[in-house]
């Protein structure tokens, strides 16, 4: 299993996730203080919605792929690495409720993107909780974003 990943960051979380529950007949798969995520059959996707600051409009934060297994991320890593891509290996890193081991690339026009694997979840305790005072996905763009700058040809930290 693989699928596209989309995270943007909203204004209004519970607005976007009402939307995104009409346009792809789902409902999340995950909602979480400031978080939510829908695992979309069809097309395959994973959306995911982080709450940003309010008034702002809605904005690409990163890209990724989702892959099935630690192994599928290390051979990806090698391919790119392969390709000639600086990578940044995250493993065992605890972002947007969940465990992942991933690697990180920048796309030509600076955009982040992520081959992941989940392998387990992180505070199952706040499933459909949403307190953002108890958002372990801030608002400020720390998770799932860059948050310091990153070196021509290599990708920032980041999480998600």
């Amino acid at each position: 299993m693989s699928r596209v990943q989309l995270a943007l960051r909203v204004a209004d979380l519970d607005a976007a996730v009402a939307f995104y529950s009409r346009l792809f007949d789902t409902e999340p798969a995950k909602r979480r203080p400031g978080y939510a995520n829908f695992a979309v059959a069809e097309p395959p996707l994973k959306l995911v919605l982080l709450e940003g600051e309010a008034g702002e409009p809605t904005r690409m934060d990163d890209l990724g792929v989702e892959v099935a297994s630690t192994d599928e991320v290390a051979a990806a890593t090698n391919r790119l690495a392969d390709a000639g891509l600086a990578t940044r290996i995250e493993d065992d890193t605890t972002c947007c409720y969940a465990v992942q081991d991933k690697v990180w690339v920048t796309g030509p026009g600076g955009e982040p993107w992520e081959v992941y694997t989940v392998t387990g979840d992180a505070r199952p305790d706040l499933e459909g909780q949403t307190d953002l005072g108890l958002s372990a996905v801030a608002g400020d763009g720390t998770c799932c974003s860059p948050v310091e700058p990153a070196a021509e040809g290599q990708v920032a930290a980041a999480c998600c």
